[in-house]
């Protein structure tokens, strides 16, 4: 069985991404650093028009005008399967249409027709952990046992993704890092992957580039955190996270590389 895993470039076109540097709300920004990450080596590009942190109102008329757009010209100008962050299914649709192959959903599928919308578009999905819902503030989670309550809910949404029509082969799992989470609960499931990837059953996506949990860890400002959001994906590769959603897809696809280089030659 292959360790290589798919590197997914980050594309915002928010006003207010958590992560500077990804805040390309301009289109011809955007493009210019979706062109970029395909040089860089990305496997897929991932765009979203609405942060998951609290903000300001963004309706769907807004969230569908910032990515519909990006969606058809990131097809028409790349020939990289793009993906779209958001948890409306009526947006996921529209950009399902318009080209984009996977639904990102931070959610775990909480609008009742997001499944059904993938599933007839012939589309790939990504199941969330998330403990409240999207844009909520969510200061202090508690859970008994933070993995297994992870696993089981990722096992659930995978199931009924399935249900839904859509093949396990294109189901994705994410234990959704700083997503209704403390800075300790996101290390443990950080050093949980393998329990959670084989729990769960399908490919997991590991979201952890430039996050809250490794600023905490280490004392990090968001922008010193490059090099600890690389440490991150070399941990992930190993314990078999198959997906990495990252600002950095050249430093992530040599981390990549290199970890698939060892393992295999073992």
């Amino acid at each position: 069985m292959t360790t290589k895993a798919l590197v997914m470039g980050v594309l915002n076109r928010t006003a207010d991404s958590f992560f500077a540097p990804a805040a390309t709300f301009d289109l011809d920004e955007l493009l210019t650093r979706a062109a970029a990450l395909v040089v860089d080596g990305a496997d897929i590009l991932d765009i979203g028009g609405v942060r998951a942190g609290p903000g300001p109102e963004i309706d769907e008329d807004e969230e569908l005008d910032r990515v519909v757009p990006v969606v058809e010209t990131l097809c028409d100008r790349f020939d990289v399967p793009v993906s779209i962050d958001t948890w409306r299914a009526s947006v996921a649709g529209a950009c399902f249409r318009a080209g984009a192959v996977l639904g990102n959903d931070i959610s775990g599928f909480a609008d009742p027709d997001y499944l059904d919308i993938a599933a007839a578009a012939g589309a790939s999905v990504v199941a969330t952990h998330i403990r409240l819902r999207p844009r909520v503030a969510d200061p202090e989670p508690v859970y008994d046992d933070v993995v297994a309550t992870v696993a089981a809910f990722l096992a659930d949404r995978a199931e009924r993704a399935e249900a839904a029509g859509i093949p396990a082969s294109r189901v994705i799992v994410d234990a959704g890092l700083d997503l209704g989470k403390t800075a300790e609960q996101s290390l443990e499931l950080l050093r949980g992957s393998d329990v959670l990837a084989s729990r769960a059953g399908h490919a997991l996506l590991l979201s952890a580039s430039n996050k809250r949990f490794l600023g905490s860890l280490l004392g990090l400002e968001i922008e010193e955190r490059s090099d600890a959001s690389l440490a991150a994906a070399a941990l992930g590769v190993t314990l078999g996270c198959r997906v990495l959603r990252v600002h950095d897809v050249r430093g992530t696809v040599r981390v990549r590389d290199a970890i698939a280089s060892v393992l295999e030659a073992a």
